[in-house]
């Protein structure tokens, strides 16, 4: 039975994705459309969230710029996850490998975030696809040591020395006896993960090397609403407010497969 918190946080998810999926038909306006006469407009009939200082439609941007964000979420997350878990069934098998391969990790997880961001977007240039390269990069040893933990653990248990003795190969034992069980703490990070995957975009954007202008995310919206804070407060409280439900809604989901697995 799921928890009234699991319900809480997929309504918040469930409500930003339908927003994504059907903004083009809600949108009033196109994302880059500027409109005569309406310079920093406040919240009204007509401009929901009101107007930017180059006469564009809120309400329009943030409806697109959700795309952006639930493309780094449900594409970058998934992808890092997968790799990471492929390395980390392939290598934490043999001790080589396995040392190689943790060097390698604690060499990507000693930068700190925004600073792998600034480094690679300095390399490739900013934009959507060096957000989820960043996303990508920094998950594959979260969920790669997370198998790792499952592999090393499970190799030693009776049943997977008895397999062996009978004859089965080392990838059999991994898909029969070490990824199934790895899967619980796998699903709860990977809901913790989507959640820190917005809050890189969100900080990629806000610095000038994610989505890049006139393209509109939430990270980038919210940007343009500090500049205006006092001029137009009402700018970034829309992203801001879909920015919190999606982080919240994927944290409470996180929390409720943790006490599941506990249970």
């Amino acid at each position: 039975m799921m928890r009234p918190k699991a319900w809480v946080g997929l309504g918040l998810v469930g409500f930003v994705v339908l927003l994504g999926i059907v903004g083009p038909w809600l949108a009033p306006y196109g994302p880059i459309d500027q409109i005569e006469g309406a310079n920093l407009v406040g919240p009204s009939s007509a401009h929901w969230l009101g107007t930017d200082e180059v006469n564009r439609d809120v309400l329009s941007r943030t409806l697109s710029g959700i795309r952006i964000d639930l493309l780094v979420v449900f594409l970058a997350v998934p992808v890092g996850a997968a790799v990471g878990v492929l390395v980390g069934l392939v290598t934490s098998w043999w001790n080589v490998t396995d040392v190689i391969t943790q060097r390698v990790f604690d060499v990507v997880l000693a930068f700190p975030t925004l600073i792998f961001a600034i480094a690679l977007s300095a390399f490739i240039g900013p934009g959507v696809w060096t957000i989820a390269l960043v996303i990508v990069s920094l998950e594959v040893p979260v969920f790669g040591r997370l198998v790792r933990t499952s592999v090393r653990s499970v190799r030693e248990m009776p049943y997977v020395e008895a397999a062996q003795v009978t004859g089965a190969g080392s990838w059999w034992v991994l898909r029969r006896h070490v990824l199934p069980n790895s899967l619980e703490p796998l699903t709860v990070q990977l809901a913790v993960s989507m959640s820190v995957a917005v809050f890189i975009e969100a900080a990629m954007s806000f610095l000038g090397i994610g989505v890049q202008a006139p393209h509109p995310s939430l990270g980038s919206l919210i940007k343009d609403g500090t500049t205006l804070m006092y001029d137009a407060p009402f700018l970034a409280l829309g992203p801001l407010a879909l920015v919190l439900a999606l982080v919240l809604g994927l944290l409470l989901i996180s929390q409720s497969l943790s006490e599941a697995h506990r249970d």
